[in-house]
């Protein structure tokens, strides 16, 4: 779940740094670092949520591009909570 959380929050920022750059200034370099970063991040956050033992509905959740990881996440906690 501590990967998930770290993968999550990765896609997430970075996918709010690619599309501030988009709207903006819309520089090279930002969208050269960023993108990658975000592309390990939601293969990271589809390997986490593959590989632990949860509902199906986390692994679905992570498979939703930018925002997966943090509604997988949300899944996660209010199914082992109720």
């Amino acid at each position: 779940m501590r990967l998930l959380r770290m993968a999550a929050t990765a896609e997430a920022v970075s996918l709010t740094i690619l599309l501030t750059n988009l709207f903006t200034l819309h520089l090279e370099t930002i969208t050269s670092v960023a993108g990658p970063v975000h592309g390990i991040a939601y293969v990271t956050v589809i390997a986490a949520a593959s590989l632990a033992r949860t509902a199906t509905g986390v692994r679905l959740r992570a498979l939703i591009p930018g925002v997966g990881g943090l509604l997988a996440l949300r899944h996660l906690r209010t199914t082992q909570n109720g």
